[in-house]
């Protein structure tokens, strides 16, 4: 194993991986994306208590229920409503690695562009406005990326070149903030509301940016349903996930009407008495069986027990959702995207694990789904429900075998940088401490010096 650690193609992770660490946009991303722990928790929390009283497993609430809608509002707000918290915290992170004078502003200038690019107005029959929130979510996570470099970059370039109001010194410095944002934010904004015309009108009114793009994906992956198809179509549903795009739901509206159909098909088998059939696309829930999208759970356990105070925190925050197949506190809390050495076992997982899950189907120890099953349910717990069939409960965490195997060595090697990394800041604040206490010990034997005299 040390061996594998000390090759080349690790030793290469490493200097890709710390060379990404040096960009400053890339390190802002990061530190954007483990910002959100808290927000993803308080959802996660919500999301599961919703599910767990909710009609899908329990039934103590129903569907109708006032508090069952209540409970989604946290939700509401933060998981889905995950770019909009990305878009705040990437403006001000990125803003601050630019050394820009007032980050907080750049970040909510930025946010203003994204909520021009994503956040478009619907008008009902009687005249009602909304806001679409489609693309609030995870969903418009990418684009979000897309329009605070662009508006960050504008602010930063008027900063360079001084196109700005200026106010005198004496004027207090949150006004000179809020004035001096003025121009590049005018700036931003017709950059913004000119694409996104451009993109309307260019479509005829059927797309805006964020839909074009989304667009734009589906198309080549709309084809790729057979076996070797749906491994594909999985595998760049992962390696979107990577670059900050939400890749299972791109796949999600593809996918799950086929999945749907399939089970539909079989229930109608299983009630004339039939065997029921396997259909390729039923693999695509072992993208996501053992922890969510990349099978993270086998990496939170580890992370629990890791020496590193930053993988030991995300980890116990990320077990119990990832046992209900939520993994984002997991994917933001490494993080995961723009993490080279992260990336490889996340997307290298999702085709092994599907291949194991095949290899049951083929041999008949797998049942093929008869029941349409479509809640966010526990490990096993959706597997049982949709076939009556104890081992495809059992398979969930079967699986976790091989995702483990795959994640191990690449989180040993990670786990090994943050070590270094974390004893390294911990002994800078020390010799800071010390050089304080000294400072303070000679002030101190100044004053005694002076009072003798």
């Amino acid at each position: 194993m040390e061996r594998f650690f000390n090759s080349k193609l690790m030793i290469g992770l490493q200097r890709v991986g710390q060379g990404l660490g040096n960009n400053k946009f890339i390190t802002a991303l990061q530190a954007a994306m483990m910002s959100l722990m808290g927000i993803l928790m308080v959802g996660a929390i919500f999301q599961i208590a919703m599910s767990v009283l909710g009609p899908t497993m329990f039934g103590v609430l129903s569907a109708k229920s006032i508090l069952l809608a209540y409970l989604k509002i946290p939700f509401q707000f933060s998981m889905n409503s995950m770019s909009i918290w990305v878009v705040l915290f990437l403006g001000f992170h990125y803003a601050k690695n630019l050394k820009m004078t007032a980050p907080i502003m750049n970040a909510i200038d930025a946010l203003f562009g994204f909520w021009i690019v994503a956040g478009g107005l619907l008008v009902s029959k009687t005249g009602t406005i909304s806001i679409d929130t489609t693309y609030l979510g995870a969903q418009g996570m990418f684009i979000g990326f897309v329009v605070v470099w662009i508006s960050v970059r504008v602010e930063k370039l008027c900063t360079d070149k001084n196109i700005r109001i200026n106010m005198p010194d004496a004027v207090p410095q949150f006004l000179q903030d809020g004035f001096a944002s003025i121009v590049p934010l005018l700036f931003n904004a017709v950059i913004f509301l000119g694409a996104s015309l451009l993109v309307t009108i260019g479509t005829a009114g059927k797309y805006n940016i964020c839909s074009g793009f989304m667009e734009l994906l589906a198309i080549p992956l709309s084809a790729l349903t057979s076996t070797v198809g749906i491994f594909v179509l999985c595998i760049l549903g992962a390696l979107l996930w990577t670059f900050g795009i939400h890749g299972t739901m791109i796949l999600m509206p593809i996918v799950m009407p086929l999945v749907i159909q399939a089970v539909s098909e079989n229930a109608a088998l299983q009630a004339a008495g039939k065997p029921v059939v396997f259909a390729p696309v039923m693999l695509f829930s072992f993208m996501a069986v053992a922890g969510g999208t990349g099978n993270t759970l086998p990496l939170a356990l580890m992370a629990m027990r890791s020496k590193s105070k930053q993988l030991s925190a995300v980890g116990k925050l990320s077990v119990i959702p990832g046992w209900f197949k939520i993994n984002e506190p997991m994917t933001f809390g490494i993080p995961i995207m723009y993490n080279p050495i992260m990336s490889i076992p996340f997307v290298l997982n999702i085709p092994v694990v599907m291949l194991c899950a095949l290899i049951l189907y083929k041999i008949g120890f797998l049942t093929p789904g008869w029941i349409v099953i479509t809640a966010i349910l526990p490990m096993g717990f959706g597997s049982y429900l949709s076939t009556l069939s104890w081992r495809n409960a059992l398979t969930d965490y079967l699986m976790l075998i091989p995702s483990a195997l795959i994640w191990y060595p690449f989180f040993k090697v990670y786990e090994k940088q943050l070590i270094a990394k974390e004893a390294a800041v911990a002994a800078q604040e020390k010799q800071t401490v010390t050089q304080n206490e000294i400072k303070a010990s000679i002030q101190e034997d100044d004053v005694n010096i002076e009072g003798e005299v």
